[in-house]
């Protein structure tokens, strides 16, 4: 008698996120109201936000070079010519029942990002994610529930006008993403890059980057799709790691347990760590796009694009790229480095000054770093300039200090205080000559240690060596220290 062996099917996730990303101007995209955060609600308005009857609006420049600027930064195809577009729906939170958007002619076009995903060993794996498609619009209004900590059980709502009318771009990715960690890191990548450009300070807690994502399962092996859904409500990368890990193992057990998957929204809810469905979609909604009367088309000159193009900096996956392969540098050290702009630039500084790449990256990453984070500082706050710390490296490759000293004089240097300053009277004792009597006196003031140690105890080389930089007040040459207390010892 046989046993049939039942073959488990296998599934994997298809993934693709739509961002917004509000751009750091000062004032909104069509209007000359303030874009600040935290403003008193319903202050930062004026008539062409609120839509009043007989107020045009006028597109602000800054708006359109920031999203060229992404756009390039993005790998995109720029839009030599380009318009806005009505899109039709009625909500609280839009006073003129329209959003300007851009529909069928969006500035940028046909890109790719570059995400690394670090395993346990440090070893780096780098995929492409397609970009679909970067366009401009204004932002609505934020629409406050209470009454209930659900939206279903409201009993009224507030409305704020402020964020209304502030300018935002809207990046669309392909579905090339398979797993929570990888559309994290797809999501940091582009914060990443925004703030490298400087158009956005993409803070997810002020709402400045908003990620949906559209999610699905299928069979592996299978090339059509399955029943997309789409997830929202997640304030963190972990956030929407967690919420896509999650949907993945709700939509695999549905689909074994013979359920049908819905297209719907659903809200990823932080504290009970699930989705929750929000609104059933039936169809593709119809929002009745058609050209914005009140705005001209753009039009990007040749001159314009390589203006923009040549502002552009060095982008996190470049210096990826270069920290690994020229300067010798683990994938670990890389990120950390490349996380920020200041960072890198201060990083790139001190190699300029002379520094060891790898000297310098180990100082950054490691106590600079603890420091910045227990004192809520950016490295550009800090006293200790990226040339001092060139100067720190080479005095401790040079013999001239030791490493625990530079550590010991850390809280000082970062403050501002000189190395000149820091480490005056400081310089290690490299003469032979004159650290062997203060050895032979140390031996000699333990005999009992000395006994132990030449019984067998051999760590006590550690206490002879502890108590010749404590006599010489951690001057003492500390390799030239281990070398002449061992030969001493053996002797």
């Amino acid at each position: 008698m046989t046993t049939a062996t039942t073959v488990k099917t296998e599934y994997e996730a298809i993934i693709g996120l739509e961002t917004h990303c509000q751009l750091s101007t000062n004032t909104k995209i069509f209007s000359n109201s303030s874009t600040a955060f935290g403003a008193d609600p319903n202050t930062n308005i004026d008539p062409v936000c609120m839509g009043l009857p007989g107020v045009l609006p006028v597109l602000n420049e800054k708006v359109l070079e920031y999203a060229v600027k992404t756009g390039l930064a993005l790998n995109c195809q720029i839009a030599r010519y380009s318009k806005f577009d009505r899109k039709q729906y009625f909500y609280p939170d839009l006073p003129k029942n329209y959003q300007i958007s851009q529909y069928d002619l969006p500035i940028a076009e046909h890109g790719w990002l570059e995400i690394e995903l670090v395993d346990s060993e440090g070893n780096p794996t780098r995929k492409r994610i397609g970009i679909t498609r970067l366009h401009m619009e204004e932002d609505a209004g934020k629409l406050v529930h209470a009454g209930s900590d659900r939206l279903s059980g409201s009993s009224y709502s507030l409305v704020d006008y402020n964020r209304a009318g502030v300018p935002l771009v809207e990046i669309v990715s392909e579905p090339d993403l398979r797993s929570g960690l990888e559309a994290a890191e797809y999501a940091e990548e582009l914060r990443r890059i925004v703030r490298y450009l400087g158009v956005s300070d993409g803070n997810m807690q002020e709402g400045s980057l908003r990620c949906d994502v559209n999610i699905s399962v299928r069979p592996v092996g299978r090339e059509e799709f399955g029943t997309k859904v789409e997830i929202k409500n997640m304030n963190s990368f972990s956030a929407i790691q967690r919420a896509i890990d999650y949907e993945i193992e709700r939509q695999i057990a549905a689909i074994e347990a013979g359920d049908r998957i819905i297209q719907e929204t659903r809200l990823w809810e932080e504290g009970a760590q699930r989705t929750s469905s929000m609104r059933v979609k039936e169809g593709s909604s119809d929002y009745r796009y058609f050209p914005e009367p009140d705005l001209a088309p753009i039009e990007v000159t040749d001159a314009e694009l390589e203006q923009w193009r040549s502002e552009l900096p060095e982008l996190p996956a470049h210096k990826r790229h270069h920290y690994e392969s020229e300067l010798g540098l683990s994938a670990y050290d890389t990120r950390v480095l490349t996380e920020d702009r200041s960072i890198a630039e201060y990083f790139e500084t001190a190699i300029a000054s002379g520094a060891n790449p790898k000297a310098a990256a180990n100082w950054i990453t490691q106590d600079i770093a603890a420091y910045l984070n227990k004192q809520k500082l950016s490295i550009t706050e800090i006293g200790l300039t990226p040339t001092n710390l060139a100067d720190i490296i080479t005095r401790i490759e040079t013999g001239k200090i030791s490493n625990a000293q530079a550590k010991e004089k850390l809280p000082d240097l970062l403050t501002g205080i000189s190395p000149e300053k820091a480490f005056a009277g400081q310089e290690l004792i490299t003469d032979p000559t004159v650290l062997e009597p203060i050895v032979d006196e140390v031996i000699a003031a333990n005999p009992k240690e000395l006994e132990k140690y030449r019984n067998g105890n051999t760590n006590l080389k550690g206490f002879f060596v502890g108590q010749v930089l404590k006599k010489t007040g951690k001057r003492a040459d500390p390799k030239l220290t281990n070398e002449l207390v061992e030969k001493k010892l053996n002797a």
